[in-house]
């Protein structure tokens, strides 16, 4: 007959007092990311990159392989209200990215950003990115 362990449940290791307190450190709202690069999804059967997709936009597979992304890209549009500083950002490795826009200056589209934090703490929220070049001046069609 196999023997199982009959500790109690209020002995922890000191492996879960660390989980505990990094879970405990995660929770609240101001934490750093656990995970701050960006993944994105790159479809096996066809390459067509995508960012949290079920299956692949081009040929409609669902083998996928996860890859680091670089974290720089260009705004394209703005998505809702001002406010909320949302904005969908095309990123140097082919993918859209829904994003919210730190800092309190002007964007516009055009204007060259870089990740600083992928996912919100629990997985909850968007990406979040910064400016890192202006826009350039629009050239004059007159």
């Amino acid at each position: 007959m196999p023997q199982t362990d009959t500790r109690e449940h209020t002995e922890f290791t000191d492996d879960h007092k660390a989980d505990a307190t990094a879970t405990a450190a995660a929770a609240t709202p101001n934490a750093p990311a656990v995970c701050p690069e960006l993944l994105f999804q790159r479809c096996l059967w066809c390459g067509t990159p995508a960012y949290r997709r079920s299956f692949c936009r081009a040929c409609g597979s669902m083998a996928f392989k996860r890859e680091r992304s670089e974290g720089s890209g260009v705004v394209v549009r703005r998505y809702g209200h001002v406010p909320h500083n949302t904005w969908f950002v095309a990123m140097d490795e082919g993918f859209n990215l829904l994003c919210q826009v730190t800092g309190s200056a002007t964007v516009t589209v055009g204007t060259r950003v870089s990740v600083v934090r992928s996912d919100a703490p629990l997985g909850q929220g968007l990406p979040l990115v910064e400016l890192t070049h202006p826009a350039p001046p629009p050239e004059r069609w007159w």
